[in-house]
């Protein structure tokens, strides 16, 4: 009887171990699809190819390299459009807190996400020029959160791309 319960237990400290990651992988998808819409929007303003627009979308795969400086301006672009941004192009703390926390269980990730994003900035911080340097900040996050488990998988942004 020890033995069943000891095993209930395991079992239950093992879920709440595995599906918070699970979790944040499914929210980062849902932040993934709701900020990628304003893609388009940006292309033109950012001067995106539309190869390079292509390959974007597959921000997540781990065959895409992060290293085009007019990813940085498109990805600048799509911060204002959600106000994730200050005027200098650095993350908007608050303000991605609360838009993370917008999309369901967007709380398990929200604080991991800033702190991820701003350990990134602070690497690259004495780079000047914006769109270099928030390129480079965001192949420093996408590696972080894939480090940390948090990164979803295409799949997963495929599935939720419809609901934005």
């Amino acid at each position: 009887m020890v033995a069943k319960y000891c095993y209930l237990f395991a079992a239950v400290i093992l879920a709440s171990i595995s599906n918070p990651v699970k979790g944040t992988a499914e929210v980062m998808s849902h932040v993934t699809a709701h900020f990628g819409k304003a893609l388009e929007e940006c292309r033109q303003e950012s001067g995106l190819t539309e190869e390079i627009m292509e390959e974007f979308k597959h921000f997540w795969s781990d065959d895409f390299e992060i290293v085009h400086r007019e990813l940085g301006c498109a990805i600048i672009c799509m911060s204002n459009k959600f106000s994730l941004m200050q005027e200098d192009s650095r993350m908007h703390h608050q303000n991605m807190n609360e838009y993370v926390k917008s999309f369901p269980n967007g709380e398990v990730l929200s604080a991991k996400m800033v702190e991820l994003i701003h350990n990134c900035e602070k690497i690259y911080d004495d780079i000047e020029e914006d769109c270099s340097r928030v390129v480079k900040v965001a192949a420093c996050f996408k590696r972080d959160a894939t480090k940390e488990g948090i990164a979803p998988e295409v799949a997963m942004i495929e599935a939720v791309i419809e609901k934005y």
